[in-house]
């Protein structure tokens, strides 16, 4: 990635409060971090990307875009997505990955053991894109991980109503993680490394 568009990138990306996906907000975004989604949103993109993962028109599904600037240690746990999503694509956006294996993206064979690896893990480094279709088995997550973290997330969703609800969810959480961010990183550190979301999507 050029050098003059990722300073933009980071210049413009959010000021966000609280750890975690939060739900985009265009008016808190830089231009290029607008600009950027829009593309990435877009049918040119989208659709070759979704026959890649078998996906008919991938992009006549409603998109949920939801953006991470820092983790704590309880985000990464082992999960499916919900079946309310169809794909899910991530292009992490961090200079670089110095922190061994923590917070590297591990797509796993069960639910229970972060060990064993699909192939091998993901560094979260700039301009690294990550999509896959859901599944029953789409199991996923990282080692625990505690500090700044930049992605932004685009799923595609099997409906409107779909959609609708989780951005109110998402709207809950952001204000929940504001007010309680102190205590959302002590129950992080208590996380096993294997330690599964039972509530799928977390």
């Amino acid at each position: 990635m050029p050098v003059e568009i990722k300073e933009r990138l980071t210049t413009d990306f959010p000021p966000m409060k609280g750890a975690g996906y939060l739900p985009y907000d265009e008016q808190e975004c830089g231009e290029a971090v607008n600009q950027l989604i829009e593309q990435l949103t877009a049918p040119v993109f989208a659709d070759p990307l979704g026959n890649a993962l078998g996906i008919d028109r991938l992009s006549q599904y409603p998109t949920y875009i939801s953006i991470s600037k820092s983790l704590n240690k309880r985000h990464g746990k082992i999960h499916t997505d919900g079946k309310s999503k169809i794909a899910t694509m991530l292009l992490y956006l961090n200079e670089d990955w110095n922190v061994n294996t923590a917070g590297c993206l591990r797509f796993l064979n069960k639910i229970d053991d972060i060990n064993d690896t699909v192939l091998p893990e993901i560094p979260p480094i700039y301009g690294t894109m990550v999509a896959f279709k859901r599944a029953e088995n789409s199991f996923h997550g990282h080692l625990p991980f505690e500090g700044e973290r930049r992605v932004i997330q685009i799923a595609r969703l099997a409906s409107a109503e779909h959609k609708l609800r989780k951005a109110k969810r998402g709207k809950l959480s952001q204000s929940i993680k504001k007010l309680f961010g102190w205590f959302d990183r002590r129950l992080g550190s208590r996380r096993k490394d294997s330690a599964y979301s039972k509530i799928k999507g977390e």
